[in-house]
């Protein structure tokens, strides 16, 4: 049996759900977060129940010029095999069913619980994929940040250093969705995305261990995050919030940007996206008044209005955070 603690809806909770008349009052989700980065990302099912495993590029044949009549030495590609692991996010909605008889609209009441659940799977989620870090907690998957971490790594030709050296550092990311580049994977026979199962209403436990009725809702998400070919992302680094006070200093987003997507090995073959917090949004989005750079603007895309550079959207993920230690 299940054990519900002090984070179950009380009957204050309950009260602050509901308008005078009785009814389901909106809920204003004062911590909803925005993050693009789930809405962009492409999933692909691993061949393994635990993941996936492939093959990383790691260099190109040798090719020759020859001459008639004289052969050239054999080659091959150098090919690094590479398994990247799935984890399992999970989370239970219990609500007393004596809450949820109360409210005059159960399945309306346990709908606005359930939302909370899912918006907090939606923000863990995009944050490990920035952040995550495996080594550091085995359970989760290795993130963006971390991947493009270090400035004498292997690929750090595609790490942008802004030059901030305290710690109130942001960064920026430029990402190449495809099966072949970067990827969000999924376990083998698993199905995509946050599932929800209805367990109904079953008898649980208060932490004394008495017995009462609860309607239960599980959420779990299986997810990990694949990079084949890390010459399809780019990192800046290092953006000090602090400098970006003034249009002058704004306009070096725009000059680092350049650069990152300078790095990319091509735009062709892949779904870009830029992903910035909503600090740097806001300073690009004056930045589009103050016409700091031809290349940034505000266009319409399927009905939606989005802030462009270099034509590649510019999507706002809360995840990345303003307070991130110096990348060295």
């Amino acid at each position: 049996m299940a054990t519900i603690g002090s984070s179950n809806l009380t009957l204050a909770d309950h009260a602050s759900r509901q308008d005078p008349q009785g009814n389901i009052a909106p809920i204003v989700e004062v911590l909803s977060k925005t993050n693009a980065i789930i809405r962009d990302a492409v999933a692909i099912e691993g061949n393994l129940t635990t993941g996936n495993k492939t093959n990383v590029r790691a260099g190109l044949p040798t090719v020759y010029w020859r001459r008639l009549n004289q052969g050239v030495p054999k080659s091959k590609s150098a090919v690094v095999p590479v398994e990247e692991p799935t984890a399992l996010m999970t989370a239970f909605s219990k609500i007393d069913s004596e809450l949820v008889g109360l409210s005059g609209n159960p399945k309306q009441f346990r709908f606005t619980e359930d939302t909370a659940f899912m918006e907090a799977m939606n923000q863990k989620a995009a944050t490990t994929m920035i952040y995550g870090n495996k080594l550091a907690e085995s359970e989760s998957f290795t993130g963006l940040a971390p991947r493009y971490g270090e400035l004498s790594a292997d690929n750090a030709e595609n790490i942008i250093d802004a030059g901030g050296t305290g710690s109130d550092n942001t960064s920026i990311f430029l990402v190449g969705w495809d099966a072949m580049k970067t990827s969000l994977i999924f376990p083998k026979n698993t199905t995509a995305g946050l599932q929800m199962d209805d367990h109904g209403k079953q008898i649980t436990q208060d932490d004394n261990g008495n017995d009462f009725t609860a309607w239960i809702s599980e959420f779990n998400w299986r997810l990990g995050l694949q990079v084949r070919d890390w010459r399809y992302n780019a990192r800046i680094c290092n953006i000090d919030v602090s400098d970006l006070n003034t249009v002058a200093n704004t306009k070096e987003l725009i000059t680092w940007m350049i650069m990152a997507s300078e790095r990319i090995e091509a735009i062709e073959g892949a779904k870009f996206s830029w992903y910035v917090n909503r600090t740097i949004r806001e300073k690009l989005r004056i930045g589009i008044q103050e016409k700091i750079g031809n290349n940034l603007s505000w266009e319409t895309v399927s009905g939606r209005r989005v802030m462009m550079f270099d034509d590649i959207e510019v999507g706002r993920v809360d995840a990345i955070l303003n307070t991130e230690a110096r990348v060295v």
